[in-house]
């Protein structure tokens, strides 16, 4: 092994921030970071050798593979993550694209994300059927929690009801968790005001409670990878699949409840048919379903719901 890539491997096992899949995802992008570095010529690098013209090369080769403006950002992320953890935040600049109102003027160049059009949409319900092919009841019940409250995958699996399901001062149910969301960021969810809405998402959660007890909906006796085999298992075997569109379908749900009318994607009017007045109903429930999602930016909500 080269000695950047065994360094770099060193420096995520020694610092694991994020859920499983960040770090799986950070991992392979910094061993594959590390290689694409040696092709170019740095072949004595060192981790915290890490400077400005290593990042300036990587980006031109990245554009240069025609990679797309989101994946490049995505590593971007991985590559100021490097740069944090040996101290050297400063050497890539804060924006990918400069910005007119920043100090820095160092300029990365990289393009704005591009969104699928308001035709693509990837949003899906459980399938009743299929569902009932899932042999396992957990898995069954990590499957309803993805659809009633948008969770990721990961999020599901370590989903604990007995401590993430909570009462607000005036009686109000919501969860609250960390295991499993992108970042370790704290997520906080609302049920639902609608009637049919809450009550499938009481029913959902009486049955997590009942079989997780004080753990996680992964068997007390099974890592994580191991329940994560069995979901796939289960889920190939009941031809369940593209299960992120469970939650696309939480958030267009949302935000019928939350505005009154479809979102883009499921039909609704686009942003230039809104009223001023609207509009502003539009971003305070962008805004909500972001929270809710375990995001910190309305423009993620254009993946979920269009524009």
């Amino acid at each position: 092994m080269k000695k950047l890539n065994y360094q770099l491997k060193e420096l995520t096992k020694h610092n694991r921030d994020g859920s499983f899949q960040t770090q799986s995802n950070r991992s392979r992008i910094l061993q594959m970071t590390a290689n694409q570095l040696h092709e170019l010529g740095f072949r004595s690098l060192s981790a915290r050798g890490l400077k400005e013209k290593h990042i300036s090369a990587l980006v031109s080769r990245w554009q240069e593979e025609k990679l797309t403006p989101g994946t490049i950002k995505n590593r971007m992320a991985i590559l100021r993550w490097w740069a944090g953890k040996i101290g050297k935040p400063s050497i890539i600049p804060k924006h990918n694209k400069l910005q007119s109102n920043s100090t820095d003027t160092r300029d990365l160049n990289i393009a704005n994300r591009t969104y699928s059009d308001n035709a693509n949409n990837k949003a899906k319900d459980l399938d009743q059927a299929k569902l009932n092919l899932v042999t396992d009841e957990r898995i069954k019940v990590v499957l309803e929690l993805q659809r009633a409250f948008g969770l990721r995958k990961e999020e599901a699996l370590k989903f604990r009801p007995e401590q993430a399901v909570r009462k607000t001062s005036n009686g109000s149910t919501y969860i609250q968790f960390k295991a499993g969301t992108k970042g370790g960021k704290e997520r906080v969810v609302h049920l639902s005001r609608e009637h049919p809405t809450r009550e499938t998402q009481i029913a959902v959660l009486e049955k997590a409670k009942r079989l997780a007890g004080r753990g996680s909906m992964i068997p007390s006796d099974k890592s994580y990878k191991q329940g994560e085999n069995i979901y796939r298992h289960q889920c190939q075997k009941a031809g369940l699949d593209n299960n992120h569109g469970l939650r696309h379908a939480y958030a267009q749900e949302r935000y019928y409840q939350l505005t009154g009318w479809l979102a883009p994607k499921a039909g609704g009017p686009t942003s230039h048919q809104l009223t001023p007045e609207t509009k502003e109903i539009d971003q305070q429930a962008r805004f909500t379903i972001s929270k809710e999602l375990g995001h910190e930016r309305e423009q993620i909500t254009v993946t979920y719901l269009g524009r």
